[in-house]
């Protein structure tokens, strides 16, 4: 199973076809090459094995950031009170 979180664009590489992306706080780089779209920095997209490979919607893009960080927190919870 695969759980692609919104990753936010923060630079990009147009010679190597490549974006840094910020996933809740890691920065990574990751390859364009399977997006047919144009990206831009501050768009969001979708990680897959190092390729971005499908931008969506902003407003989309925070609803899942939310419900993730909604998940982080009640499993940190539940750590606590074990």
């Amino acid at each position: 199973m695969c759980l692609a979180i919104p990753s936010k664009v923060v630079e990009i590489n147009s010679e190597l076809n490549q974006a840094t992306v910020d996933t809740m706080g890691v920065k990574r780089v990751v390859g364009l090459d399977l997006l047919a779209e144009e990206i831009n920095i501050g768009d969001y997209v979708l990680i897959h094995i190092g390729y971005a490979i499908n931008k969506i919607d902003e407003v989309d893009a925070q609803e899942s950031l939310k419900i993730y960080r909604n998940l982080i927190d009640k499993m940190e919870e539940e750590e606590t009170k074990e």
